[in-house]
């Protein structure tokens, strides 16, 4: 069971989009605290699953269309004090743009190794066993 006391606001989920041996991965235009680069990601409608709003989101900011594979885990957020649930989805068509400069500065598929030059305090454990999985080393 996964401890979700302590969170603040509507939760948010992210999509954790991989294809052709990469993950993408965004930059938001307004950072939050030390977040610069993350994972496609926006918060959950009423009324909508989290792998429903991952796959909306995704199409928002990147044009991508994405279906959800299943729902990585959830937790609270240790920066940002939200709800987070991090869902694994397949790219089925699109090509990656950025579809909202209002919110997204920049995007990048990275490879397995430059994870950490994006995410230098790591990512949350459930999501990075699971690019550990699927993404070549």
């Amino acid at each position: 069971m996964t401890d979700l006391t302590g969170a603040e606001g509507p939760g948010v989920s992210a999509a954790v989009i991989v294809h052709e041996g990469r993950v993408l991965m965004v930059r938001r235009r307004v950072s939050e605290g030390e977040l610069s680069w993350q994972f496609p990601a926006g918060k959950i409608e009423p009324g909508e699953t989290a792998e429903e709003a991952a796959v909306r989101e995704t199409s928002e900011e990147t044009g991508l269309t994405v279906s959800a594979v299943k729902l990585l885990g959830e937790r609270v957020h240790p920066k940002t004090q939200r709800l987070m649930s991090y869902t694994a989805c397949d790219v089925v068509s699109g090509t990656a743009y950025v579809a909202a400069p209002e919110e997204l500065a920049e995007l990048v598929w990275c490879r397995h190794s430059e994870i950490p030059e994006y995410v230098p305090y790591g990512l949350y454990e459930p999501v990075q066993e699971y690019l550990d999985q699927v993404l070549p080393r």
